[in-house]
């Protein structure tokens, strides 16, 4: 699967040298949760889209860009701050996690991003949280969902 970026972020990877940064914006939501966790791979205050992301210390494994493949990527984050631990530990179900890859010049133009990830497989302790990146595989359903038969579609027959 291609990506389209921007002509800006085209030069600055295709430059031999650049001073041009790119940060790694998380948010981690759930019903459950007050409101969602920002958190920026910068040192510094990111503000996006009108969202004010904090820098914390994190590490993101990507899943590969193929299309044959489930995605899955890991994410580690530092156990720094009480706040990941309680909102993990708040939930009833996996939270969702949104990434969004932006240029630090231009943090309002989302380079890449990956939706619909669910963070499961959530083990931690005093150092770190460690959990897994999943998307659902909707290749696993069954097809049809229903089987038409005269009891459940007596319409048909």
């Amino acid at each position: 699967m291609s990506r389209s970026l921007s002509s800006l972020a085209l030069q600055s990877l295709y430059a031999g040298e650049t001073g041009d940064a790119f940060l790694v914006l998380l948010t981690l939501s759930h019903p459950d949760l007050a409101q969602p966790i920002c958190v920026t791979s910068d040192a510094v205050q990111t503000v996006s889209g009108g969202t004010v992301f904090v820098p914390f210390p994190f590490d993101l494994a990507l899943p590969d860009d193929l299309d044959a493949k489930s995605y899955r990527a890991r994410l580690v984050i530092d156990n720094v701050d009480r706040q990941i631990v309680e909102a993990v530990r708040s939930v009833t179900s996996a939270p969702d996690i949104l990434i969004k890859i932006v240029r630090a010049a231009t943090p309002d133009t989302v380079e890449s991003q990956f939706v619909d990830f669910k963070l499961t497989n959530v083990v931690y302790d005093a150092f770190r949280i460690e959990g897994d990146l999943t998307v659902e595989d909707f290749t696993a359903e069954p097809y049809p969902a229903a089987t038409f038969s005269p009891g459940l579609f007596p319409g048909l027959f």
